[in-house]
């Protein structure tokens, strides 16, 4: 074996050592964070913000304290999604406060830095992974029961980061029913496996539309198969998500806490019973 140089991100070896042994960037003294929960995909555009959102408004529903670590710092729509508008404030002590919910969630966003939510975010890698672990460090979440980390897509710089500097008790896989789901949902549960992460479950969003006329279900991206690929790996699926207009107007409105959460439901049990 050659030597370690501890970064894992070329490191084909799944019983590594220094990759056990990866020091978790500690919480400030101010914040408490329970349960750590890294919503994942190995490709963009399946909903992974969306589910992100619904998860944490569905705890938040049942009572726990659930907070959103927006960690798709060059694609961030998680405020747009809850309807915030305003900045995040300092503390006066090299702390932020993160912007909160109507519905009582967390939220962290790059774009709450920003002057203009349409001001690109230009960085390299290190740089965003740099601030996704600011984000866990010097923002102040106050006794949150499960925190949800919304990453960006695929298996690069900044879901190496959340995997290495914090600790994720588990993610969730989120994909479409689309012929490349096996690969999709390949990478992120491989990724996991080698960073000894446990994967909770997938959740298949954008399964199906409902006709308004006759009530049938129509399966726009044709037949699914992401149960038995899911299977194949040990995992369970937690949720089908439908196509649904109302839910796309909601988080262009801000209204995401207000729409029906019952279809994400079971993956909710799943956290909830960590």
């Amino acid at each position: 074996m050659s030597e370690c140089n501890h970064d894992c991100s070329n490191c084909s070896q799944s019983d590594c050592s220094s990759r056990n042994a990866i020091t978790k960037e500690a919480l400030n003294e101010f914040s408490r964070v329970g349960k750590v929960i890294g919503v994942v995909s190995g490709k963009g555009g399946v909903g992974k913000s969306l589910v992100t959102s619904m998860l944490a408004s569905a705890v938040a529903a049942r009572g726990k304290k659930a907070a959103v670590l927006d960690a798709d710092i060059t694609g961030p729509s998680i405020p747009k999604i809850f309807g915030i508008t305003e900045k995040a404030m300092g503390d006066g002590n090299d702390h932020i406060l993160p912007a909160v919910s109507r519905g009582g969630v967390e939220i962290m966003s790059i774009n709450l830095l920003l002057e203009s939510d349409t001001d690109p975010v230009v960085w390299r890698g290190p740089v965003i992974a740099g601030a996704v672990k600011q984000f866990w460090t010097e923002v102040i979440w106050q006794d949150v029961d499960y925190m949800f980390v919304d990453m960006p897509p695929g298996t690069g710089d900044v879901p190496l980061t959340v995997f290495q500097s914090l600790p994720v008790d588990g993610i969730v896989v989120v994909t479409s029913p689309q012929s490349l789901v096996s690969m999709v949902v390949e990478k992120a549960v491989r990724m996991a496996g080698l960073m000894n992460v446990p994967v909770l479950g997938v959740v298949e969003n954008m399964s199906y539309f409902v006709c308004p006329d006759c009530g049938k279900q129509i399966k726009v991206f044709g037949e699914s198969h992401v149960e038995s690929i899911a299977m194949g790996y040990g995992v369970p699926l937690l949720a089908t998500l439908p196509i649904d207009p109302a839910v796309a107007a909601a988080c262009d409105q801000g209204r995401i806490d207000e729409i029906d959460l019952s279809a994400i439901s079971g993956a909710v049990d799943k956290i909830l019973s960590l």
